[in-house]
């Protein structure tokens, strides 16, 4: 006879799992905020040239993780400087979308849409936090018809003649910005990143994908033996191949 189910199954059936996947080196094979941010900056030999005198400055402020804010604004401001709104940088993020769209397209990693895929067809709540722009990462998106899939992002806004990082969804702030947007409780958490350690922490199922080869043993340390460290398809990325494919995409 067929056992009726309890009241606490019904809810578990009926709670949809929410589930945060960080973008770049997750969904994406790359930095997507520096490839943007590299196409402003090679629009103008000026600003190519500024980069370039940039350099021993702000590049080993991005090496560091309690730094990396600064650096990047540095790169960003000179790929923005003249511009006074972000609704202009939006614009500009589309037409960078269209003008490297192969191989933007390329860098979408296969294998890591497939489990969003999957989570989007068992009913599962699905948010990407990342730390570039939220318009970037909605455009690049758009390229597997997942563009209506929640994106908390980088604010950008003007400041000092150019627009720049004004929050940066990045470590502790990343959690800040998700709470603020009504996601609380994460079951499951997917990014590559030490700086997502919050996020993966307060997972209850945490998934390390494509990180560091440096990088995994401190996973493991902080995270539990037992925490899957899986490569997605980042060929220079450590991590273990998945045991099962997920189901075939279909882009609509």
């Amino acid at each position: 006879m067929l056992r009726e189910p309890a009241p606490e199954d019904v809810a578990a059936a009926a709670d949809p799992k929410l589930v945060v996947f960080d973008f770049d080196h997750t969904l994406y094979d790359g930095d997507s905020g520096s490839h943007l941010f590299a196409w402003l900056i090679r629009r103008s030999w000026w600003r190519t040239a500024l980069a370039l005198l940039a350099a021993p400055v702000f590049g080993p402020l991005v090496a560091f993780l309690p730094t990396r804010r600064f650096g990047i604004s540095g790169f960003v401001w000179i790929g923005t400087v003249g511009l006074h709104r972000s609704s202009t940088v939006d614009v500009l993020t589309d037409m960078y979308v269209a003008a490297d769209r192969e191989a933007i397209g390329k860098r979408l990693l296969p294998h890591a849409l497939g489990v969003l895929q999957q989570h989007l067809d068992a009913g599962d709540r699905v948010v990407v936090a990342t730390g570039a722009p939220p318009e970037l990462a909605r455009a690049i998106l758009a390229f597997v018809a997942h563009e209506q899939v929640p994106v908390i992002g980088t604010a950008i806004g003007p400041r000092l003649g150019a627009v720049v990082a004004t929050r940066h969804c990045h470590a502790e702030e990343k959690m800040r910005m998700l709470r603020e947007a009504g996601y609380h409780d994460i079951d499951i958490a997917y990014s590559d990143s030490s700086a997502d350690l919050p996020l993966l922490k307060a997972a209850k199922d945490p998934v390390v994908v494509n990180p560091k080869p440096g990088r995994i043993d401190m996973f493991r340390r902080v995270l539990g033996r037992d925490t899957p460290i899986l490569n997605w398809g980042c060929r220079d990325r450590g991590g273990e191949p998945p045991a099962a494919a997920p189901p075939e995409r279909t882009d609509g």
